[in-house]
């Protein structure tokens, strides 16, 4: 006749399944955050100069959507929050960045325009669909907040998320169809 276990043993048993599990389940969510976005900021002359890229770039399917001809649009919404101990992290100040993509079946060319807060800061006409995919997957030094806003020497942080529309299958990006990444700063005066 077997004793019966203690109730010690199957608890530690029940446990190391559920840790297995768990180890096995967070694997993916490890592989999809390699796909976020890199985010830096910079104080100059009175600005928060926002620097993000897509690490990877355009996914297969994004690439396929841009040249089916559909206008394609990628935004950016990036918001600069103060830190709250204890408490909810304040939003300071925000910005919606959006690039857009035309192509042309005829003339193999393609017509980006960028926008901020709705409003159309330039347009070029590009052919080469590795600088397209550069052109809406990174921007460098955008001025984006005013320093005037801030308390010195406060804990700030921006947080940066992406969509793209429209989208060929159910996630184009990470974690159902958003991508986001932040960036720490202390503003010193």
């Amino acid at each position: 006749m077997n004793p019966a276990r203690p109730y010690y043993v199957r608890n530690f048993a029940r446990t190391a399944c559920l840790l297995g599990l768990l180890a096995l389940s967070a694997a993916p969510v490890a592989a999809q955050q390699a796909e976020t976005l890199r985010v830096r900021t910079l104080n100059r002359d009175g600005q928060v100069l926002v620097t993000f890229s897509l690490n990877g770039g355009l996914t297969d399917e994004m690439k396929a959507v841009v040249q089916s001809g559909l206008r394609t649009v990628f935004t950016y919404s990036v918001e600069l929050k103060l830190k709250v101990p204890a408490w909810v992290d304040r939003t300071v100040a925000s910005a919606v960045v959006s690039t857009s993509v035309d192509f042309d079946n005829l003339t193999r060319r393609h017509t980006i325009s960028r926008a901020l807060d709705g409003r159309v800061e330039e347009s070029f006409i590009v052919e080469d669909p590795a600088q397209v995919a550069q052109m809406v997957t990174h921007f460098e030094r955008l001025p984006l907040f005013d320093t005037k806003v801030l308390e010195a020497n406060r804990e700030y942080y921006v947080l940066v998320h992406a969509d793209a529309r429209p989208r060929s299958t159910a996630s184009l990006w990470p974690f159902s169809g958003t991508a986001s990444g932040s960036a720490k700063f202390t503003f010193i005066k």
